[in-house]
C-alpha cells in the first residue's frame, strides 16, 4: 500500500471550518473590547477605599453614547493632560454646576456633598469654579491621593471612555456592582 503525499491543499480544505471558526471568535473578542466592554486593572490607590490596588474591573463602553454622565458613577477615561494612560474617578460634578472644597467638603453650588464613600476628607482648600458646558469634574474616593480635577482642572466628555460598573477581582466580599451612593446632595 502506497501513502499518498502530504498535500497543503487537501489539509487547507480540513481545517478551513475550524479556522473560521477561530477568526470569527477573535474578531468578535476584539470588537467587544474596543466597542462595549472591557477589563481593567486598578494600579494606583487614588479609589481606595472603593478600589483597591490590583483590584480587576469591567468597564461599559455604551451607556455614554445615550446619555450623558451621572454624579457618582466611576468613569475611566484619558485624562487631558497627556495621552496613553487611563485614569478612573468618580464624577463629582456637571456641567453648568459650581464646585468648591471648603472646611474638608465638596461643594456642589454651595451645597455639601453627602460622601460615605470617602477615605477621608479633603485636606486642602479650593475657590469655586463653575464647570463649562461639556467637562466633568471628577475626583478619586482617596481624595488627599488623588491626581485629579483638583490638580488638573475640568474633564472633556470626549476624554471618557467608559463606565465602571463591576468589580470582579479579587473574589472577596467587594465583588460585584460598582453602584452610586443613594444620596449625595442634601434635601432641600
Amino acid at each position: 500500500m502506497t501513502e499518498t503525499p502530504f498535500s497543503w491543499k487537501e489539509w487547507w480544505q480540513k481545517q478551513a471550518e475550524s479556522i473560521r471558526i477561530i477568526v470569527f471568535s477573535i474578531l468578535v473578542a476584539a470588537l467587544l473590547r474596543w466597542f462595549v466592554i472591557e477589563p481593567r486593572y486598578i494600579p494606583s490607590g487614588s479609589m481606595e477605599p472603593t478600589l483597591l490596588v490590583n483590584d480587576r474591573i469591567m468597564v461599559e463602553k455604551l451607556t455614554y453614547r445615550w446619555r450623558s454622565p451621572r454624579r457618582g458613577e466611576i468613569i475611566v477615561f484619558e485624562p487631558p493632560f497627556r495621552g496613553g494612560k487611563a485614569y478612573i474617578k468618580r464624577v463629582i460634578g456637571l456641567p453648568g454646576e459650581e464646585v468648591a472644597i471648603h472646611n474638608g467638603q465638596v461643594l456642589i453650588n454651595g451645597i455639601p456633598l453627602q460622601e460615605p464613600y470617602i477615605l477621608e476628607p479633603p485636606h486642602y482648600e479650593m475657590p469655586a469654579y463653575v464647570i463649562p458646558p461639556g467637562y466633568y469634574w471628577v475626583m478619586g474616593d482617596n481624595r488627599n491621593n488623588s491626581n485629579d480635577s483638583h490638580i488638573w482642572g475640568f474633564l472633556p466628555q470626549e476624554n471618557i471612555m467608559g463606565r465602571a460598573v463591576f468589580r470582579f477581582w479579587p473574589p472577596d466580599p467587594r465583588l460585584g456592582i460598582l453602584s452610586i451612593p443613594k444620596k449625595f446632595l442634601p434635601e432641600t
